[in-house]
């Protein structure tokens, strides 16, 4: 079977990290064509291919397959609508949309057209939270009874954020808020294997920053009455808490888990903790195209490719998506209304 064409629609720092990832990490797939965005031309000089003026010039040629869709997420529906209609699979960076009432849009539209539609989850092809995953499910913590989850940032490096992505100020994006919390939502659903079925949250913004939802605190109830809670924030000062960008706390009914993604997972049992894995360090911002940052996005990519080769749909799909969307848009209904919300929701 011939590789798969690949249309990268957004020319940013995801733009160039899928970008790379296809060229040199993974099999079955090449890199075809780039539009979207001002680094544009720069990007498809860097990787030898051509530049399209927009998403219909991409998504109409015949030797694309898929597109990577990795531009602002409030225009994320449009772009799905757009390349279902020309046949072409899809794979959309997280969040999936700013809301559930457009990942249905984007579900529906790519289920008429019979292609796939993939949703980036790398929480969940990382090798430390792969490794906690498996000692959740090989029983080592026993049965889930409380899960926590905080994701921080201070707030100059949070400026520096809005600066460069402007688009986030969009009250139609979910801004920075969703582009968190949809990590953090997603891995409870999978590491515990379970829904969530009620939010109760309360949203602020406390600085200057002239966006919503810079602070969110929630109450996450999990079936079989599992509690959850998530804290987001792009506020904090400096120097913020460490090991605070994505960490979690699993507290099983034998043993617990502490773990940052990027730092290190340990294990509390018995009488004592225990450092389980170490991962290896890199940085992410001066080493883009570093193998280790590569690899859970490698992953990602080479899944959604296998499944339009075998023709299958893909194991993290729009549902998938739609859920982490869910638990973070009942955030902000439950904030609006003083109430807690239930879920699922319905568009």
């Amino acid at each position: 079977m011939q590789d798969i064409g690949i249309g990268m629609i957004g020319s940013g720092f995801m733009g160039l990290t899928y970008s790379e990832a296809v060229t040199s990490q993974v099999e079955g797939a090449k890199l075809v064509a780039v539009t979207g965005g001002r680094r544009a031309e720069q990007l498809a000089a860097e990787y030898g291919v051509p530049t399209d003026e927009s998403v219909e010039a991409i998504v109409n040629r015949p030797e694309v397959d898929a597109v990577v869709v990795a531009t602002p997420d409030q225009h994320r529906v449009q772009i799905t609508q757009l390349a279902a209609a020309a046949g072409k699979h899809v794979l959309v960076e997280k969040p999936m949309a700013p809301t559930v009432a457009e990942c249905d849009h984007m579900i529906a539209a790519c289920e008429a057209a019979g292609v796939n539609l993939g949703v980036v989850k790398t929480e969940r092809f990382r090798q430390l939270t792969r490794r906690a995953k498996q000692l959740v499910d090989d029983g080592e913590i026993g049965p889930i009874r409380m899960m926590r989850t905080m994701s921080a940032f201070p707030i100059n490096v949070t400026r520096e954020l809005f600066e460069d992505r402007k688009w986030m100020y969009d009250p139609a994006s979910g801004g920075l808020f969703m582009g968190m919390a949809s990590h953090n939502t997603d891995f409870l659903r999978w590491i515990s294997g379970m829904n969530a079925t009620k939010v109760f949250a309360q949203v602020k913004t406390f600085s200057d920053i002239e966006a919503s939802a810079q602070s969110v605190m929630a109450q996450i109830v999990f079936e079989n009455g599992v509690m959850g809670q998530m804290w987001i924030s792009s506020e904090f000062p400096s120097p913020s808490i460490p090991s605070s960008e994505v960490r979690f706390q699993i507290i099983g009914r034998d043993a617990m888990l502490d773990f940052e993604n990027f730092d290190f997972l340990d294990m509390g049992k018995g009488e004592s903790w225990e450092r389980v894995f170490t991962p290896e360090k890199f940085d992410y911002l001066k080493e883009p195209k570093s193998p280790i940052r590569l690899e859970p996005h490698a992953r990602v990519l080479q899944g959604f490719v296998d499944s339009i080769r075998e023709q299958r749909p893909p194991a993290v799909g729009g549902a998938v998506g739609r859920a982490a969307v869910e638990i973070c848009e009942a955030c902000l209904i439950s904030a609006r209304t003083g109430q807690a919300v239930e879920l699922p929701l319905h568009s």
